[in-house]
């Protein structure tokens, strides 16, 4: 039986498990990604985070970032990136003088993230430019309500549709979209109900995943779609507040970036006795 040390956190109550690979020696496959990440057999989170020295991936040349956020989704599947996770992997090196603050850049899927740690606690990312498409389309959702999706990209997919009410969706299971093709690798699905000037609230059907507490590339599509929609939206920069299930978070859009800024929590070490596969 293998032992592998690990680290517990949460962003806006998105949780995730971290394995520190220095080395880029531990093959973490997918099954052993969905037991770890299993609420009741294992430690239980949303997804892993593996910390690896960015000169261990391989294909990466980018000189910026020292360390390198090889993500996860519950499920085994690999992201591009993750807003939330972004956050906590920031507060990860910073508590453990793994990097120097109060910014650390941080190599992703996406390129690289640069995080800075705020004196009230929370991290603020530069999450790079959002793209929201003209496109749109249909969602189902498991009661048979049929609702419109916005298309964005904030390195990863997401759809956006708002709705007047968020506490009734059966977000349970999945809804889908259609066309079926609109989305090849899946999508990050969130659906948003405007509060006021600038403040949406919303609840989050992530691929690989399920409902989470929160998503932070979804808050900021989410932002990103509530602007580009509104009748007379605020010149830019401007902040949206977005509420989640875990929390709050604040989103900065600018001409060419987007900034997601929230809390980055470590709640727990320990150590895994991982069983054998097969």
């Amino acid at each position: 039986m293998r032992r592998w040390t690990f680290t517990k956190g949460h962003g806006t109550e998105n949780d995730f498990v971290l394995l520190l690979d220095r080395e880029g020696s531990l093959a973490v496959s997918p099954a052993q990604v969905r037991w770890i990440c299993d609420r009741r057999a294992g430690v239980g989170a949303d997804g892993l985070l593996r910390v690896v020295l960015a000169r261990h991936m391989p294909g990466w040349e980018d000189t910026e970032a020292q360390w390198f956020m090889d993500y996860r989704n519950a499920d085994g599947s690999v992201a591009e990136m993750c807003g939330n996770g972004v956050r906590v992997f920031a507060r990860y090196l910073l508590d453990e003088g793994l990097a120097n603050g109060p910014t650390v850049p941080i190599g992703t899927r996406d390129g690289v993230k640069s995080a800075t740690a705020l004196p009230d606690g929370r991290i603020r990312v530069a999450m790079g430019p959002v793209t929201v498409h003209d496109t749109e389309v249909d969602i189902s959702t498991a009661d048979g309500r049929r609702l419109r999706g916005r298309a964005a990209e904030v390195g990863n997919p997401h759809a956006v549709s708002f709705v007047e009410d968020l506490a009734d969706l059966p977000l349970h299971v999945a809804p889908v979209w259609s066309p079926v093709g609109a989305f090849p690798e899946g999508v990050n699905q969130e659906f948003v109900r405007r509060l006021g000037d600038r403040h949406v609230a919303m609840r989050v059907f992530e691929r690989g995943v399920g409902e989470t507490r929160s998503c932070g590339t979804g808050t900021v599509a989410v932002a990103a779609v509530a602007h580009a929609t509104e009748d007379h939206p605020a010149r830019l920069p401007t902040t949206y507040r977005v509420d989640v299930l875990g929390g709050s978070v604040e989103i900065e859009l600018t001409q060419d970036q987007a900034y997601l800024t929230g809390p980055a929590v470590l709640v727990a070490h320990g150590e895994l006795m991982m069983p054998k596969e097969g």
